[in-house]
């Protein structure tokens, strides 16, 4: 892998994981769209990857550290009896939503893994990812409330559209907020319950593989590179959420539809290219 493609994938994993146009999808499909011959079947390519999430967790970890510290301070009883009380349950809810993921994971990961090596699969997926945004636009609930006062049955729910993602080419940000927004809650809030039930995930999955890495030649003879594709990821990562976030405050009433027609379009069209071989 050559310096060049190792940044755009760093840039392409930074920004694809929190924007809701599916990261998987993206790393699937530019890189045969481009010809650039990589072979993500190749031993050299998953330590790579890791590594890449790895730094977008982390980046996603430092915008929200004071989220991240005021729940662990409310999980160990620090703070105002109110206040603890509120980061409990919001707590709470991050776990109930994060459960059908693990255990659904744990079901499809060996039926769909065939699906993530086809870009041309991908890009129908991506289509698919543009109908549930527009779906999730024009399905939202009316009543907006803010995270802190979701229920158990709504963190459930959100975690169960979360898992759509298994599905190469649906964005798992982009479903989680569908889901959120399906119970009406607004996209900021939405999106920040996302990113915040998203990065233990990111984080967890990319730690669970360190150990099976951590004496593949691969990983030594591309641990520089990697390191540096990590950093890159990570500061992109937390550009992009920051944008996000804004973006999504200013923007309730219409922020998923542009992302939408890009999926819809930037699927259809690598998919005609793709089939003919363009």
């Amino acid at each position: 892998m050559s310096f060049l493609h190792a940044m755009l994938f760093a840039i392409l994993q930074g920004a694809t994981e929190l924007f809701p146009v599916s990261s998987l999808g993206h790393a699937v499909i530019v890189p045969a769209l481009l010809h650039w011959g990589i072979n993500q079947a190749g031993p050299g390519f998953l330590p790579f990857l890791v590594m890449l999430h790895l730094g977008t967790a982390i980046g996603m970890l430092v915008y929200f550290y004071t989220d991240w510290l005021a729940l662990l301070r409310g999980a160990i009883g620090q703070g105002y009896t109110t206040e603890v009380q509120t980061q409990r349950q919001l707590l709470l809810r991050l776990v109930i939503a994060t459960l059908p993921a693990v255990i659904i994971g744990v079901i499809v990961k060996k039926p769909v893994a065939h699906l993530f090596a086809s870009p041309m699969i991908a890009a129908l997926f991506l289509v698919a990812n543009a109908g549930l945004l527009f779906l999730g636009e024009r399905l939202r609930g009316r009543a907006l409330r803010q995270s802190a006062t979701l229920t158990n049955t709504d963190a459930l729910v959100i975690g169960l559209f979360q898992c759509l993602a298994f599905l190469p080419g649906i964005s798992r940000s982009g479903a989680a907020i569908v889901g959120g927004l399906r119970r009406g809650v607004g996209h900021e809030e939405a999106a920040k319950f996302s990113f915040l039930m998203g990065t233990p995930i990111i984080f967890a999955a990319s730690v669970l593989e360190l150990p099976k890495l951590a004496h593949a030649h691969e990983l030594h003879a591309l641990f520089g590179l990697s390191l540096l594709a990590a950093i890159v990821a990570g500061a992109v990562a937390y550009v992009s959420t920051a944008f996000l976030m804004r973006y999504f405050r200013d923007h309730d009433s219409w922020a998923l539809l542009p992302f939408a027609w890009y999926c819809a379009i930037f699927g259809t069209g690598s998919f005609v290219l793709l089939l003919f071989g363009l």
